[in-house]
């Protein structure tokens, strides 16, 4: 990449282990769409689409500004199965409102670097696990995940295919410093 080329990237919280075995078993009972798989499933922080591939830099120091920020461990669990037009997503408990936290100051950053433009809604944390064409209603169980804590926060490369995007982790940074 060069620094003009045009790429597509959003910050995200990556998922330990367990949580995404759990997830990928929970997601065998899934039925009516297209299950995401492991190797994409995380928590969007701030989702910038199309920048100059020169905003690669400045997008990882603000995470890594904003992840080192957070000095209390963020707690999350499985809340609510939730559906739009085309994603099935797994609403996330957030204890304390520290994974909020962590999303306003990254947003503020990336707003003030000029890569990010805030949404109108609420920051709502969820793993996106199925697509579709038509909604199918589902109303599964949670999965048993219980209270789990990311494992870090990563910049993500997006690249659209007809199989659907493929992400490629472009840097990492630990949560807490």
């Amino acid at each position: 990449m060069t620094g003009d080329d045009r790429v597509r990237l959003f910050c995200a919280l990556r998922l330990p282990g367990g949580v995404l075995d759990g997830l990928e078993r929970w997601q065998d009972d899934l039925r009516g769409g297209r299950r995401v798989p492991r190797q994409n499933l995380h928590v969007t922080l701030a989702f910038l689409g199309l920048r100059p591939a020169g905003d690669v830099e400045g997008v990882g120091e603000a995470l890594r500004e904003a992840a080192s920020a957070c000095r209390e461990q963020m707690v999350l669990s499985p809340a609510r199965y939730r559906e739009t037009r085309s994603v099935g997503m797994l609403v996330l408990a957030d204890r304390a409102d520290r994974a909020f936290a962590l999303a306003d100051d990254l947003h503020g950053r990336l707003e003030r670097l000029g890569a990010y433009e805030p949404e109108a809604r609420r920051w709502l944390p969820h793993v996106t696990v199925l697509r579709f064409r038509e909604r199918p209603r589902l109303d599964p169980p949670l999965p048993p995940l219980g209270e789990f804590v990311p494992s870090d926060a990563a910049v993500y490369l997006s690249r659209l295919s007809p199989g659907g995007a493929q992400y490629e982790v472009l840097d990492s940074v630990a949560l807490g410093g």
